[in-house]
């Protein structure tokens, strides 16, 4: 997934068979944030590992390359995943990625929770290396005030004005894991006894989305952030199967909190048993492809199912409308890869304690 050059990575690569059934992929795009993803899972390989993969780089070199990009980067996301693989590889220009992110990242403006989380994932890395305690404090405090009410669960964004008011209630499975990733990891960068309140906040909100897991493994997509409620379970993706959920339950483990091996391996087990495909079964790793396809879903047009679950529960938010279940089945597989994937698989499984 590496482009010529060895200075980028492809946005997703897809998946086409041709008759006779062999495969064929091809590139599409260029992604900075699952560059930098990458290169946090990469930095845990050995040296010469490292430098199998990226071209000849290791993983410090290649986030040097990501570093000298970010006068150009725009988005928050990008910044904040940049400086934390600065953080973590110990890159001498950390302070500058820093640096940016804070430009970036505007006092008081709302911001998606995603890239929230990064941020706080980020400046929990660069703790002990750049002096970043008000930013850290305020990336803190600004997670732990976006959830509603009592609910566990986060919403998609830190405060009013991204979403439109019909769906400002639902957020998704990425809403959860960085968040509670995230502040697993505040806890854990805290040398004056930790932050018992970040660490509860990243216990419940684990607790909540293993709860509702499902009988096969499957890490839901959608929920209700007022309730703490699944809305639409489909997509399931692979990478939350094998690696955002793995490494972000792990961290909260290695930061004092629960063990959640249980789920962790229940939701491996729907990568090789998926019961959705039972009646035509088709494998979503392919070994000899170097892939494993991106997700199950349920094909219906315009993703109908997620809106009108969406609408529905913003006006009650028990409403199901399981007759949805029955017209739209999950049995379609979307066949394409993206490097990130690879990237939380090995920070989730070569990674050891914060």
């Amino acid at each position: 997934m590496l482009l010529p050059g060895g200075e980028a990575f492809v946005f997703t690569m897809a998946g086409h068979r041709s008759p006779d059934g062999s495969w064929a992929l091809e590139q599409r795009g260029t992604s900075t944030r699952y560059a930098a993803i990458t290169a946090l899972g990469v930095r845990f390989l050995p040296e010469e590992r490292q430098r199998a993969v990226l071209a000849g780089r290791t993983a410090q070199e290649f986030t040097g390359l990501l570093v000298e990009s970010l006068p150009a980067v725009t988005n928050l996301g990008d910044a904040a995943l940049i400086a934390w693989a600065a953080a973590e590889t110990g890159h001498p220009k950390l302070s500058d990625a820093v640096e940016r992110v804070e430009a970036l990242d505007e006092d008081g403006r709302p911001q998606y929770t995603v890239e929230a989380a990064w941020v706080l994932s980020a400046l929990a890395a660069a703790r002990d290396t750049v002096d970043v305690e008000r930013r850290f404090t305020v990336a803190r405090d600004r997670l732990l005030r976006a959830r509603i009410g009592d609910s566990p669960l986060f919403p998609h964004a830190t405060g009013p004005g991204l979403l439109p008011w019909y769906r400002a209630h639902v957020s998704c499975f990425a809403d959860q894991t960085y968040p509670l990733q995230a502040l697993a990891r505040a806890h854990a960068s805290d040398d004056r006894g930790g932050d018992p309140e970040a660490l509860a906040a990243a216990e419940a909100c684990a607790a909540r989305i293993c709860e509702l897991q499902g009988d096969g493994g499957q890490w839901w997509w959608h929920y209700d952030a007022r309730t703490g409620g699944v809305v639409e379970g489909y997509p399931v993706y692979s990478v939350h199967q094998h690696g955002m959920a793995p490494t972000a339950l792990f961290d909260l483990t290695d930061a004092g909190g629960s063990d959640y091996g249980a789920a962790i391996r229940k939701g491996l087990g729907w990568m090789t048993a998926v019961p959705e495909l039972a009646g035509a079964p088709e494998p979503l790793i392919h070994d000899d492809l170097g892939v494993t396809w991106r997700k199950v879903y349920r094909g219906d047009p315009k993703k109908a199912v997620r809106a009108v679950r969406g609408l529905g529960t913003r006006v009650s938010p028990a409403l199901r409308l399981k007759s949805l279940d029955r017209v739209y089945r999950p049995l379609s597989v979307d066949r394409e890869c993206r490097p990130y994937e690879f990237g939380w698989m090995l920070h989730a499984w070569q990674g050891g304690a914060i």
